[in-house]
């Protein structure tokens, strides 16, 4: 099988956009919230949650378990935050 040198692999800031996308789709569509990145230096990932989450009582939980807990199984390196909304 011959390479293609044409395809160029994906950079870890679009695996990250990738991730986040498919999470909050999981969460719009059976929670009515959102999750959306809002920065990433390679360290750390910034994201803002909506929708329902906001004024939730489990947003914490939706952050740190569902959002946090999904992105290091990928990039167990990288520190989650919140950001404002």
């Amino acid at each position: 099988m011959v390479a293609d040198n044409n395809i160029t692999e994906a950079t870890d800031e679009e695996r990250m956009q990738t991730l986040i996308d498919r999470l909050s789709a999981y969460i719009e569509q059976y929670h009515g919230g959102s999750v959306e990145m809002v920065d990433y230096d390679g360290e750390v990932v910034k994201v803002r949650l909506g929708g329902a989450c906001l004024g939730c009582p489990l947003l914490p939980s939706t952050l740190h378990g569902w959002v946090e807990g999904t992105i290091r199984q990928f990039f167990p390196d990288v520190r989650v935050e919140s950001a404002p909304s």
